[in-house]
């Protein structure tokens, strides 16, 4: 499913919706990884940010789509969050993410 583009904020129930996932699963995401950290509201609600949902998107797609463990997939958000900080040149950037997937293309082969 997309996010929508005319909100900012979104409510745990609408994150799960969106992304596929149960509100459990996302709490529990949220416990384990430090990149998940919704607001909240003055209701107490948990409150979703579009960056949040990029993030979770990204979460899920490293545990289900490549099967990676909750450590593989700490390890890799942290490995990109370095490589973009470290790359602060976008021409290095993609070269650092042909190398990436170089990589899995060997991996594949």
């Amino acid at each position: 499913m997309k996010i929508p583009d005319n909100k900012r904020y979104f409510r745990i129930g609408e994150v799960s919706r969106i992304i596929g996932v149960e509100p459990y699963v996302l709490r529990y995401w949220e416990g384990e990884f430090a990149q998940i950290r919704p607001s909240r509201a003055d209701s107490k609600q948990r409150t979703y940010q579009k960056k949040d949902l990029e993030t979770i998107f990204e979460i899920k797609r490293l545990l289900y789509d490549e099967k990676m463990t909750i450590e593989g997939a700490k390890k890799r958000l942290a490995a990109v969050k370095r490589a973009v900080s470290d790359h602060s040149d976008p021409k290095d950037f993609i070269r650092y993410i042909k190398r990436e997937l170089q990589d899995i293309l060997e991996q594949l082969d």
